[in-house]
């Protein structure tokens, strides 16, 4: 059976490949148990820092799909993603970039960074450990421009206010013109503090993700 498609082509989610036709029994059990590797990682960084993680599991394909459709990366030439995680959602604005595009991947968690450097490898991605308020520090040190779009699955609703607030700033002051920022959250605390620097976003659910996840998307207004 085919899989998802994204710009007609398939995909790659959480290390299980979507494709046609199936691939040997022994590739299957092993894209199997690189994602097991992926969900019980996930839990484990959920676990030892509740505060970076938003989830417990990493997000599924469903919204994985909606996050790509929501960053309309056709154009984009530089795309940053605040906290990959395992990596899924990576791999997915990878596929959809265009070859000249850059990715500036910038995760906190050590053990997650440790885990990108090992399964990804693309001339097209800038790996950063790092926090979210350094944005314009790493995009000059990758020299890289104002992004098109900026991608976040990080929580906003349990950073300290003062933490959440320098992140807002620095995705609103590094975001091009009629760049596009998309948040991927549990609760809805990020529009308090990215909607008075980029305006009202539009705001859809993704209810087949366990748990449901609000989809945010502010695009920065012209000059």
């Amino acid at each position: 059976m085919p899989g998802d498609r994204i710009n007609n082509r398939p995909y790659i989610v959480h290390g299980i490949a979507a494709a046609s036709p199936a691939p040997p029994h022994d590739a299957s059990l092993h894209r199997i148990a690189h994602a097991m590797g992926d969900r019980f990682a996930f839990a484990r960084g959920f676990v030892a820092h509740p505060a970076q993680v938003g989830s417990v599991v990493p997000g599924s394909t469903f919204l994985v799909q909606r996050l790509v459709r929501a960053a309309n990366l056709e154009k984009a030439r530089t795309v940053v993603e605040l906290g990959p995680g395992t990596g899924g959602t990576t791999l997915a604005l990878l596929h959809a970039l265009r070859p000249d595009a850059r990715l500036l991947a910038i995760e906190l968690s050590e053990a997650f960074h440790a885990r990108l450097l090992d399964n990804i490898a693309d001339p097209r991605l800038a790996m950063q450990l790092g926090s979210a308020e350094q944005l314009a520090e790493y995009l000059r040190d990758w020299r890289l421009p104002a992004a098109d779009v900026v991608l976040s699955g990080i929580p906003f609703s349990t950073m300290p206010v003062a933490v959440a607030r320098r992140t807002a700033a620095a995705i609103a002051a590094n975001l091009a013109a009629g760049g596009r920022f998309v948040a991927y959250q549990v609760r809805a605390h990020v529009a308090g503090f990215i909607t008075p620097l980029l305006g009202a976003p539009t705001i859809g659910w993704e209810w087949r993700n366990v748990p449901p996840h609000r989809v945010f998307r502010w695009t920065k207004p012209g000059p």
